[in-house]
């Protein structure tokens, strides 16, 4: 079960192309659009570059692979 009256929103690097996506609950007086600026200027995008680039799959079977760092 997920959380009630959740929604997905796309948020865009202010200094650069990247686009990523969170999930929020606001209430119905909320200006989205405020939120959405407001949340792009805090949303840590160092660290979210950085887990996309470490983000290696695994190889389950007989022969494990490492993860390479």
């Amino acid at each position: 079960m997920g959380i009630p009256n959740t929604k997905k929103y796309r948020i865009r690097n202010p200094g650069g192309p990247e686009v990523a996506t969170i999930v929020a609950v606001l209430p119905k007086s909320a200006n989205v659009d405020a939120y959405l600026a407001d949340a792009a200027k805090r949303f840590d995008w160092n660290a979210w570059k950085e887990s996309l680039t470490s983000n290696q799959k695994v190889r389950v079977g007989q022969q494990k692979q490492k993860k390479k760092k």
